[in-house]
């Protein structure tokens, strides 16, 4: 195996403990907001119109909760356990509306570890300073280091 291909792979599933925890945090934009309705087709005017977004209940324009969900895939996919990571699942539960200039931290924290199935579990959150604003559990697929 070349070092070059080394270099991307994440943690293997022997470097993993339950309470093992990383985040990834990002300031939602109107680009951002723009951009994975393009990328998604999710054109839902209360992500995208003033107008009919201030007659709803949350009085302005919000981000996709999948935009937020998204930065769990982030962390999982480039940090913890990051390169290698296969998802297997991703539950989650929307708590609150996320507006455009708030800054959300995703955060997974390993709960369980399958061994022989090479399957582990992480606590999955998206959140808005203290408040949670996406609540889930991912089940990811995570290559043993003999097998790289």
């Amino acid at each position: 195996m070349s070092s070059a291909f080394a270099a991307m792979n994440g943690l293997f599933l022997e470097d993993l403990k339950p309470g093992m925890s990383a985040m990834f945090g990002k300031t939602v934009t109107d680009a951002d907001i723009m951009a994975f309705a393009g990328v998604s087709g999710d054109t839902n005017p209360i992500h995208l119109h003033d107008g009919f977004a201030r007659t709803t209940r949350f009085g302005q324009r919000i981000a996709h909760g999948m935009l937020s969900g998204s930065f769990i895939s982030t962390v999982i996919g480039t940090k913890l356990p990051g390169p290698g990571a296969v998802y297997i699942s991703q539950t989650m539960n929307f708590m609150a509306p996320v507006l455009i200039g708030e800054t959300i931290t995703a955060v997974a924290t390993i709960t369980a570890i399958d061994e022989k199935r090479r399957r582990v579990t992480l606590k999955t959150q998206c959140l808005n300073g203290d408040k949670v604003v996406i609540d889930g559990e991912a089940v990811v697929l995570v290559p043993r280091r003999d097998a790289a």
